[in-house]
Formats: structure tokens, sequence, C-alpha cells
């Protein structure tokens, strides 16, 4: 997702934005830019490519005096990656400055009219509509102040933004707006922010409000006001940011990724520990009777989805409740069977996840319990849940997720212990064994990590490999998908992950002398099967490096060309430490390649797909003026087969 800073105060506002979109390079981007008020006039400096290019046009910004501004580091959408196409995008006669997050899909029918109007388009984007619209609605005789335009543009806009705006006419404020996509306010003396995620500003503020859906901000240099969809001012939560700037910064590592690895440990002592009481699992604040339930869906999507994957073995096999693991992007789409006996366990790294979001609307509509496992205090899914369980994973700033998805899996590790204890579907005897070797998980994971050596020592051997297959079955299954998925998007190699039962269904043609398999072996249970596809596989031609327990090191080694242990632990805990060497294969494999660990290509956090409403419209007495869609988002509207009813 892209990124945005915005500023009002009386420091000087380049550099303080540079700073803030550097924080945010981790989110993926092509270009960047800025727009700093200057005595009345709105200048503007982008650069194509990395963030250093715009530092060093702009000299960090001295170039670009004023104490009022907005930046912007952009994943092109709509328009090739180019210093045009690149935000701040500005209005026909220079009076308006946009930056945005997210997708405006009515974006074509819009520039039409403004070209009938005789509006000049610069670029190719959607996000110039807004600035070019927001002109010309300033233009019109009902329009009295920038409010008045700003509304008058999100009534006529659709799909997700985040914005940041500036006005010419109005030197003095940051106007902002958020519909789903992400964005945050941050407070400090004689000064206020504006961002689309925290670490942009924990070096200048700790104390921040989350914008929701339908919100309005203008900020000032003394104060903030936030309006809803209502157009009325309302008081935000504040929340404190308790996390240091060193957890955003590289603390000597050559990459995130490697340093996110290595707090591994620490982050899940973080998730485990304070739920684990006199050797039970204690989640506090959760009121949740799994009685009232007759099922669980699981929705996510990316790494999330692989930890539910892992979640649905040891949910059902622990709980006796039918488990389904569902893609975010296609719940909507996939008419589920969802109802007030249904669990709906959503899980998010940012908690702000476009395809999650609606997932969750969507399955609260339909009468589930919403329980999210998300990182990020205050987020939007964490907010709109009937129950949160934080990972406290502390940011993290790779694209490809690490410490998240152990965390999100050791939260539902612990979930599905205390669950079943509920239940009465495991004995005490059980839960209290589980229990203890959840929290043994952090001082193993340290154990793993002090050997990586020989992790790097079998990527330096098989880092020229242009196509990998990853087997296993049951959790080792589940497990080789989030290897898989490691591997592809930081290394470039083509990868898959095959349940190692299918393989006589059609992959097995596709091994080849030379071929590099990945063998799961960790499974106990299914230990013998996984080695009969290990010599299927062999007896092809494939070159097999084999992951499995220390126990069984000594009867798999004379069968492989290389073996990783992991320590013994209880079977449903076996793919948290597995995926630890796999995580580091990935990223040795990817230094190898000599590529881009933290910034892989045609990769971001999160990239919003767009929301469709319906475009009827009409006008309502006064300043308040609504679309359908913004009244039946506050509620105030429902359809019928027989009309719309207020």
């Amino acid at each position: 997702m892209c990124g945005i800073v915005g500023y009002v105060g009386t420091q000087q506002a380049a550099p303080i934005l540079l700073e803030g979109l550097s924080r945010l390079e981790y989110r993926g981007y092509d270009s960047a830019g800025v727009c700093v008020e200057q005595n009345g006039v709105l200048k503007v400096e982008k650069a194509k490519g990395r963030l250093q290019n715009l530092i060093a046009k702009t000299e960090n910004g001295a170039l670009l005096p004023g104490t009022l501004g907005i930046g912007h580091t952009r994943w092109a959408t709509h328009g090739e990656p180019n210093d045009t196409n690149s935000h701040p995008h500005v209005s026909q006669n220079g009076k308006i400055a946009v930056v945005h997050n997210g997708i405006i899909e009515n974006y074509l029918e819009l520039r039409e009219f403004l070209q009938q109007k005789g509006v000049q388009f610069a670029s190719q984007t959607d996000t110039e509509v807004v600035a070019q619209l927001m002109e010309y609605c300033m233009g019109l005789p009902e329009v009295e102040t920038v409010s008045d335009a700003l509304y008058m543009v999100l009534h006529r806009i659709e799909g997700a933004y985040a914005l940041g705006i500036l006005c010419s006419d109005d030197p003095d404020h940051v106007y902002a707006a958020r519909k789903d996509a992400p964005l945050l306010i941050g407070f400090g003396e004689g000064e206020n922010f504006i961002a689309s995620d925290v670490t942009a500003l924990v070096k200048y503020t700790r104390d921040v409000v989350y914008m929701d859906d339908g919100e309005v901000a203008v900020l000032g240099r003394d104060g903030v006001q936030v309006y809803n969809a209502m157009e009325l001012p309302i008081e935000k939560e504040h929340h404190h940011i308790d996390w240091e700037i060193s957890a955003a910064e590289k603390g000597g590592y050559e990459h995130f990724m490697l340093k996110e690895i290595m707090e591994e440990p620490e982050a899940l002592r973080r998730a485990i520990l304070p739920r684990i009481k006199d050797g039970a699992v204690v989640f506090d604040g959760l009121m949740l009777d799994s009685s009232c339930y007759d099922c669980i869906k699981i929705i996510a999507c990316g790494s999330s989805y692989h930890v539910g994957m892992v979640g649905k073995y040891n949910l059902e096999k622990l709980t006796r409740m039918p488990v389904e693991v569902i893609l975010a992007s296609e719940f909507r789409y996939c008419s589920p069977i969802v109802n007030e006996r249904t669990l709906a366990i959503i899980i998010s790294q940012s908690g702000e996840t476009l395809d999650t979001m609606a997932a969750l609307r969507e399955a609260k509509s339909l009468g589930a319990r919403i329980l999210s496992i998300v990182n990020v205090v205050g987020s939007s899914i964490a907010r709109e849940s009937d129950d949160v369980l934080y990972t406290w994973a502390g940011p993290e700033i790779a694209v490809a997720t690490t410490k998240a998805y152990s965390t999100q899996m050791a939260v539902l590790d612990l979930l599905a212990v205390y669950l079943a204890a509920q239940r009465n579907t495991i004995s005490a005897e059980e839960a209290n064994r589980l229990t203890a070797a959840i929290a043994a998980l952090p001082a193993q994971v340290e154990q793993i990590l002090s050997s990586r050596e020989q992790i790097q020592y079998y990527a330096s051997q098989y880092f020229n490999h242009d196509s990998v297959f990853f087997i296993g079955r049951n959790l080792d299954y589940a497990l080789g998908m989030e290897g898989s998925l490691k591997l592809k998007e930081i290394s470039y190699i083509h990868s898959e992950a095959y349940a190692s039962g299918e393989l006589k269904h059609g992959t097995i043609s596709l091994i080849e002398p030379g071929t590099l398999v990945i063998a799961l072996g960790t499974y106990g249970p299914l230990f013998d099967k996984a080695m009969s596809n290990v010599i299927e596989v062999k007896a092809r031609g494939a070159s097999v490096l084999a992951l499995t327990t220390e126990n069984r090191r000594e009867a798999l080694s004379s069968r492989v060309d290389g073996i990783l242990t992991i320590p013994e632990t209880e079977l449903p805990l076996l793919p948290l430490l597995g995926v630890v060497p796999l995580q580091l294969f990935a990223y040795y494999v990817a230094l190898q390649r000599g590529c881009d660990i933290d910034k892989p290509r045609n990769l971001a956090k999160s990239v919003p797909a767009g929301v469709f409403y319906g475009s009827t419209r009409f006008r309502l007495p006064g300043r308040i003026r609504f679309s359908l869609r913004m009244l039946s988002e506050c509620g105030m509207m429902k359809k019928t087969e027989k009309g719309v009813f207020l």
C-alpha cells in the first residue's frame, strides 16, 4: 500500500515529510513526492524510483521551505511509474494538492465529466480526479469553504481512499479523509500530523487517533477537529504508542527481515506468557462461550491464511468443531454459509487489510460473532470485531512477514487449547501438557536461530534453482504453503507447495533430474508416508532437502541430500518451530541471489482492491449532503425489494 504523511506546524515541513516517508518504504513503492505550501503557492517535487532520488533532488527538503505539507510514496495502480503519475497531484489552477491511497472506482466517469467542463488532465491516474473535482467544486456558488468542497467530492467518488489535501486558499490547514484505507492523526505541541502508518510518526509523537470510515479531519497548528460522515464534530479516543523508534530501525542487521526473524523469540514471549496463568490458558476480557457456536470460519489473506490452515488442523483435532478456512478475497463471492451460530476468526497483521475488512463486514452482516487476531492496536479490524486478541509482535517493516506469522500462530494455538478445555474435548492433563509446550516455544525458537549457519550453507547450495517444490502431509502441508510463499516472494524463484499424497495425481510429472524438493517430515504419525514420497521424487532425480525433528534425523539423513531439524514438541506446535528454518532459508537464498529482500518487486503490505457502491444520489437541505452510499454506511438507510427506506 502507498504511504501518506502530512504535517502542519512551526518546523520546516519537507524534512519531516521525507523522514516519515523513509519509515514507510517497507510498504512498497515506485515513486515519491512532496508538496509544501509557500506564501500561498503549492510547490511540488516528485521523483521516480527510490525515495533517495527525491531526497537528493530537494537536498533533503532544503529547497522546499514551508511549514505545511503532504508527502507520498506511490505504488502504481493507474498509469506507469513516472514523475507525472506520481503523487501529489495538483489541480489545473494549482490551488489543490492531493495524496491518495486506494482506488477511485468511478474515476473514468468523473474524468469525462470534468473534461466536458474544460478541465485538462496531466496524468493517467485516478487520484488526479480528486484534485480536479475539488477545484471544480470550489468554483460552485453554493460552496463557501474548503470543507464544503471536500464533502461534495466525497459524496461523488466511489471506492477506497485515504486522502491528504492542501488548498492554497487555506494555508493553515491540512485536510484528511478516510474510506477503506488506513489513516491516522498524530498530535504534537504546536504541530499535528497525518500518516498511513504510525511508524512514520513515532519519531515525532506518541499520541495518535485512528480515523474511521467516512470521517474527515481538519488539522491546524493549534488543534485538530474530526467530523463524522454526517459532518458533525466528534471526539476521538487517543492511543499512546509505547514502542521505541529503534523497533522500526534495522539495529545493525543488514535487512529488516533478518532482524524480525531474530526478534521472534521475544515477540512470542509477549504473545504467549501473559496468557498463561497457573499452567492454564487465560484470555483476559474474552467472554466467549464456544457452546453457542456450531462451526468456525477462519478468514484471512496471504501468510495469515496459511496460519489459518494450520489452525484448521489443530482446532478440529482439539475442539471437534468443523473449521473452514476461506481466503478473504473470495469470502464475499462464495455465498458463505454463515449465521448467528458461526464463530468467524479474522486474522490480519495490520488490521487494515481491505479484503479482510470487507469479509469481516460480510460475516458480521450474516450474524457471525467476530473474533480477530491482529497486531495493530486500534486498527479497523480490531475496532469492528466483537473480540480481539492482539499478537503484540511489534512493528513489522519487511514486506515478507515473519514474526507476525509466528505470533498469529501462537495465539491461535493458545485459542485452540482454550476452546478445547472449555468444551471438555481434551483432558486436563493434555491441556496442561500443551500449555507447557506453548510456553517453551520461545526458547526453542532461540535454539533454532543459534544454529542458522547450517541453513545459510544449504541456501548457498540451492539458490540457483529455478523451480522448487515443497511437499508434506497434514500439518506439514500447511507449513509447506508458508515456506513456499516466503521463498517465492523474496527470491523470485518459482515455488509451489503440494500435499504429498497428490504427487501421483499429476504433480510428479514436474519432477526431473536436479529439481529441488523440500520434503517436510516433522509430523510423526505420517512420517513413514512422508518417507515414501521422498523415495518417489529421489527415484526421478530430485535433490531433496528435508526438514524433520531431531529424533528423526538419523532415519531420514541417509535418504536425502540435506537435512534440517527442529526441536521436539507437541504435534500441534510443530509448524510454529518448522517455519523458522524455512523463513531463514528463503532469506539466505534471496541474499545469495542479490534480491531487494525488504522490498520485493511487485509486492506491498496491502494494496486496496477497491469497493463498489451504488451510484444513486440525492440532495438534502443545507450543508448535509449525502449519497445513498454514505447513508447506508451510517445505518440510516435500508434497501428492500420495494425501495429504499430511511
